[in-house]
């Protein structure tokens, strides 16, 4: 018998090892990158709110894990990668890109050394795929066995699991078996956490302190839980957002993609092209040379409205000069703000814009990102 399209797409839809702990605290599901995710359980600007002042849970198991080992790891993610994973400590990590060959970004991750040898990268659920194709393809280019290098899509045996927010220390603590005072921001360590043996690193996507805690997937419900006995919230991908937003943090697909390049987004830190046996390096040493006709900036919105993804920019004449790419409201900062991108003429901190909503300008103002910076311990 025929399958219909709806059959086929709920087929296809993947679910994390959380699923049920999320369905059983009344979680609104929405269909995110092939996954069945938690977009909230209560509030949305509420969830942020608790990250913002406490701690707060997101379930981030629907991210790739790729692991890359062998004596060529190093020289094989050299190909790939905007920043020379060989330059690594052990137990340390780094935000990077992966560029296409005309320097668009085709994806942005974080990739951690494990060992001398053995490396681990979490790209975007969304972008997995093509990002293990082209590592796949570079260790093509080492040699008909594809030189000592091998790569394992571990995803669905490892969950991921974000505590984040100035309590996530005082939260995780008490399930960890290492003192995680002693992990600095961007490390990676083993430990034992609610018992089973886990990686946690010092990183997340909301502007706050905080731990992303990779456990294997039987182990997550109970993490889960623990971590809520203990005082953090479950947050769903809506707060995230809001979060990640504030902070200033780019969102593949809106803020940045393939058709953008690192240098107009204000990523351009995060890129050493000038590598030997680096596929974009050519590309984006050109794109580097040259001046940059529009700029991804910030704002702030002056008058009343929310700026959402595709909304035209105007200048102060009313002249057609970028389009925003996120937008919404700001529960710490009290405000509603954005990010787009506009002619770099117009994307001074203070210059006065407009943003186009259902037909009329909205007066708006260009801010130095990030909106949100916490204060440090």
């Amino acid at each position: 018998m025929p399958v219909s399209p709806a059959d086929a797409a709920a087929v296809s839809i993947r679910r994390t090892p959380l699923y049920a702990v999320h369905a059983e605290l009344g979680a609104r599901f929405v269909p995110f990158a092939g996954w069945d995710m938690p977009v909230r359980y209560g509030s949305i600007l509420d969830e942020a709110r608790a990250v913002r002042a406490g701690a707060g849970l997101f379930d981030v198991s629907h991210m790739g894990r790729l692991e890359i080992s062998g004596a060529d790891a190093g020289e094989l993610l050299n190909a790939v990668l905007s920043v020379d994973a060989r330059e690594l400590g052990v137990g340390r990590g780094r935000y990077n890109l992966v560029c296409g060959a005309d320097g668009g970004i085709v994806d942005d991750c974080i990739v951690y050394r494990r060992g001398r040898e053995r490396f681990l990268l979490v790209p975007n659920a969304s972008n997995t795929g093509a990002v293990l194709g082209m590592i796949e393809a570079a260790r093509g280019e080492l040699g008909a066995d594809g030189g000592d290098a091998s790569v394992q899509n571990i995803t669905a045996e490892i969950a991921m699991i974000a505590c984040q927010g100035p309590r996530a220390e005082d939260a995780l603590q008490p399930l960890a078996d290492r003192d995680l005072s002693e992990i600095r921001p961007f490390r990676i360590r083993a430990a034992a956490v609610n018992g089973a043996r886990s990686l946690i690193a010092r990183t997340g996507y909301t502007g706050e302190d905080g731990f992303e805690i990779m456990t294997p997937s039987e182990n997550a419900a109970a993490l889960w839980r623990a971590l809520m006995d203990r005082g953090a919230a479950a947050c769903g991908l809506g707060a995230r957002d809001v979060l990640r937003l504030e902070a200033g943090l780019p969102l593949h697909g809106n803020d940045i993609g393939l058709s953008t390049n690192p240098y107009e987004a204000g990523l351009g830190g995060f890129v050493e092209p000038d590598r030997d046996g680096y596929a974009a390096g050519a590309a984006l040493r050109s794109l580097r040379d040259e001046p940059l006709s529009r700029r991804l900036v910030g704002f702030e919105m002056v008058g009343r409205g929310v700026a959402r993804q595709g909304y035209p920019i105007l200048s102060e004449d009313g002249r057609r000069i970028g389009a925003a790419t996120s937008g919404g409201p700001s529960p710490t900062l009290d405000a509603n703000i954005g990010m787009g991108y506009v002619e770099s003429a117009n994307s001074r901190p203070g210059t006065r814009i407009g943003i186009e909503i259902r037909g009329r300008a909205v007066e708006a103002r260009v801010v130095e990102l990030p909106f949100y910076r916490r204060e440090k311990r």
